[in-house]
């Protein structure tokens, strides 16, 4: 028997700038957050935010990427 394919539980809603490095992230004092939303399954949508406690922009922007790649994988 088959099975129908099952959709994502959560589909990423990210927007890329190029001419924005710093996209996706936000300072509040002094330690650098990475923010994004998601949209689940049931057609709700939710907003995430995680700390990528770090106060150098630098390792933010790493942690980000791999935050992203991360949440991307797992939405495929």
């Amino acid at each position: 028997m088959s099975h129908p394919t099952r959709p994502s539980a959560i589909q990423l809603s990210l927007r890329t700038r190029a001419h924005n490095p710093d996209h996706h992230l936000w300072d509040n004092n002094g330690t650098w957050w990475c923010h994004f939303t998601v949209h689940t399954a049931d057609g709700q949508k939710r907003r995430v935010r995680r700390s990528l406690r770090t106060p150098q922009l630098d390792v933010a922007r790493r942690k980000r990427d791999v935050v992203l790649t991360r949440l991307a994988t797992l939405s495929k």
